[in-house]
């Protein structure tokens, strides 16, 4: 009985995420904190420090974003549910967007757009070199995130997008080495960040196989 309500749950997800009204969901979700900081800003809720807050807030889903977008293979692979992979494009370009939006604000509200000063301030602060480096490893990968580029590169394309845990690793870097006081949030992301990479080792293949050998072995049991 309990398998036939999960089974009922598990098609009814499908469903939705087949639905051609996801996507456009999706991408309004994503948009949605920044519309909360737009919000907070014209109500004059960003605290004593608006930059301040305005570009830890960015930083913050940045690495959300990329910690979700990474989390898609696992929940392909534990589900058997394909349907996700979809979405997985959309949310990688979203964490190039909200990096984008960070780094601006870095460098015009930081920096008033002064690359000399810029450039001393990637030098001398540990923190700013891991997220300016991470910043720099993602664009080629956003560039590259569309057909076009997926059939022009071949099998290069896959290994290009592998840079993408060396821009994990880097993001955290960057988050645990400016936090100065409560290590509680970063130290979580650091974590989830350790299963989904370890979720690439070599063994995956096997625990992939005996993911969907318990899937068929539970439709024969349904049937």
């Amino acid at each position: 009985m309990v398998w036939i309500y999960a089974q009922t749950f598990r098609m009814t997800v499908n469903q939705l995420l087949k639905s051609p009204f996801a996507k456009p969901v999706l991408f309004s979700l994503c948009l949605l904190p920044l519309a909360i900081l737009v919000g907070r800003g014209l109500t004059g809720d960003l605290g004593a420090n608006p930059v301040e807050t305005i570009t830890h807030e960015t930083g913050d889903w940045v690495l959300r974003f990329l910690l979700i977008t990474l989390a898609i293979t696992p929940i392909r692979v534990w589900t058997g549910n394909t349907s996700v992979v979809r979405f997985r494009r959309m949310l990688g370009l979203y964490v190039f967007f909200y990096a984008c939006c960070h780094f601006l604000i870095w460098l015009i509200a930081d920096h008033s757009l002064d690359l000399h000063d810029m450039i001393e301030d990637i030098i001398d602060r540990p923190y700013i070199t891991f997220g300016f480096s991470a910043f720099i490893l993602l664009i080629p990968l956003a560039i590259t995130s569309n057909n076009a580029m997926i059939r022009k590169l071949g099998k290069s394309w896959k290994k290009l997008h592998k840079l993408v845990y060396a821009i994990l690793i880097l993001g955290i870097l960057h988050y645990l080495w400016l936090t100065k006081a409560d290590y509680l949030e970063p130290g979580i992301y650091a974590f989830i960040a350790t299963v989904l990479l370890l979720q690439r080792l070599p063994g995956r293949k096997k625990i992939s196989k005996h993911s969907r050998l318990f899937s068929g072995i539970a439709k024969n049991q349904q049937a």
